[in-house]
């Protein structure tokens, strides 16, 4: 017999010490037993998920697409920089701004806040900077599509909150 063989049966004749092997197989089970009593709550009668998500889906994409063109704008800027030039210094000082105050605003639509209304202002006041100042490099696609997805979202905050 193996130590390891002597140890459990040690263990069961003692009637002390639980096995590893035991341990994991209740663990399994109480997890597999937790999640089946989540989905069973999730499944009854009225319980709303309405609340779950976005209130404002279309404003959250509108700004989310913001938010992803605004960082290739930025990509580009950089690329610009390591080829010494800084036209899109200004440019990408303005869509850096535009990119943390838009990814707060996706974080606080996605969390259904009471803040969004107020937040929004902010936002539309940033976006319409940003395009104004990516409107001067039209040249550049990254820069183009940014001002375009900055007027989106004005349009679609000017919707949401008329």
């Amino acid at each position: 017999m193996s130590k390891i063989e002597e140890s459990q049966k040690e263990q069961m004749e003692t009637g002390y010490g639980v096995s590893r092997r035991d341990v994991l197989l209740g663990l399994g089970a109480a997890a597999a037993s937790m999640a089946y009593a989540g989905n069973a709550v999730a499944a009854m009668p009225g319980h709303d998920h309405s609340k779950h998500s976005a209130q404002q889906p279309k404003l959250l994409d509108a700004t989310n697409d913001c938010v992803d063109k605004g960082t290739r704008c930025i990509s580009h800027c950089l690329v610009a920089w390591t080829e010494s030039d800084l036209e899109l210094a200004n440019c990408a000082k303005k869509v850096n701004e535009m990119n943390a105050i838009c990814d707060g605003f996706s974080k606080i639509l996605a969390a259904n806040s009471g803040h969004s209304k107020a937040y929004a202002k902010i936002c539309k006041s940033v976006c319409k900077e940003c395009a104004k100042e990516c409107r001067k490099h039209d040249k550049h696609i990254e820069c183009r599509q940014c001002a375009e997805a900055c007027e989106s979202l004005v349009k679609a905050i000017n919707k949401s909150f008329a």
